[in-house]
């Protein structure tokens, strides 16, 4: 029997929970958020939708009892506040820092075996801060960014090259962020077939850019950041670790040394299975992506310098 806690109830944590529970991936969800009614009201709507689609998962929705996420596989934390009006950079990371380091030390209370998939933002420094300060083996600590941004990659590619999504292979590595992350589009590939054959280097050149701003570009258009593929990007990551897939994904971890950086949390190529992240995956990067992943790294430690640990 696995089971899986979701913690924050807002639109990407809820819409985790719903690709949990509707897909099957987790015997037991348990969604919980800080505001009273707000998982319970979740959770209601989405078991009205059990007759419908054959749901067999046990869901509980709670308001700030931890003691009901008890024996956890996994974590997913989405907790955090959209930065404010009048609100610096630091403000907002310690903020942020604060309700991150808090629902980690609950979560891991109940479920000290847990592996932890961190979407809160600014995503690659909320990771690193877990890594600082839960004791956890970073095998068991994964940020979920690089996995939203390779699909964002491979559906921009899969409209350039008018193919089924499912066919596109793309890879998004470092800082989960417009200005930070790469898309290796050497990599990418359509069944096999390099993209770089199949077009023009100038279309390639957009579908990279269109990738990087594709979570401003939501925002733009919605109002407020995205929450659909968000939420699916952290269900994958889950189902990768239940089920010990050895699925080849995008995550910020932990690094000791590969692609020439260490400690900080970052966006590479991880195989996810029952332990985590089992291996990080180095690509050979040429010399103008090194460039770019070595400035990835220096924004992101930037960023990090924010925390006070």
């Amino acid at each position: 029997m696995s089971k899986v806690t979701v913690v924050g109830a807002g639109n990407v944590g809820a819409t985790c929970a719903n690709v949990l529970i509707t897909t099957g991936i987790a015997d037991e969800v348990v969604l919980i958020d800080i505001k009273q009614g707000l998982s319970e009201g979740k959770v209601m709507d989405i078991m009205q939708t059990a007759n419908i689609l054959g749901v067999k998962t046990r869901v509980v929705g709670v308001t700030n009892d931890y003691t009901q996420t008890e024996g956890s596989d996994v974590v997913v934390i989405t907790s955090g506040i959209p930065r404010k009006p009048g609100m610096t950079r630091e403000e907002l990371i310690g903020v942020n820092a604060g309700i991150v380091k808090s629902v980690t030390d609950q979560v891991l209370a109940h479920s000290p075996n847990a592996v932890i998939v961190c979407v809160s933002n600014p995503m690659d420094t909320m990771t690193y801060l877990i890594h600082k300060t839960s004791g956890l083996p970073k095998n068991r600590i994964i940020g979920m960014g690089g996995a939203l941004d390779s699909a964002r990659f491979q559906y921009f590619l899969s409209i350039a090259l008018g193919a089924n999504p499912a066919e596109v292979e793309g890879i998004v590595i470092g800082g989960h962020g417009d200005t930070t992350m790469i898309p290796l589009t050497r990599y990418a590939a359509h069944r096999g077939i390099p993209a770089s054959t199949l077009l023009p280097a100038e279309t390639l050149a957009k579908v990279a850019a269109d990738t990087m701003v594709g979570g401003a570009t939501l925002t733009g258009l919605l109002g407020t950041s995205a929450w659909y593929a968000p939420g699916a990007a952290a269900a994958s990551v889950v189902d990768a670790v239940l089920h010990d897939t050895k699925r080849m994904i995008s995550c910020s971890a932990y690094l000791e040394g590969e692609y020439g950086e260490s400690d900080i949390c970052i966006g590479v190529p991880c195989i996810l299975g029952k332990n985590g992240i089992e291996k990080v995956v180095e690509f050979e990067l040429n010399a103008e992506e090194k460039e770019l992943f070595a400035k990835s790294a220096a924004a992101v430690r930037n960023t990090n310098g924010a925390l006070t640990l």
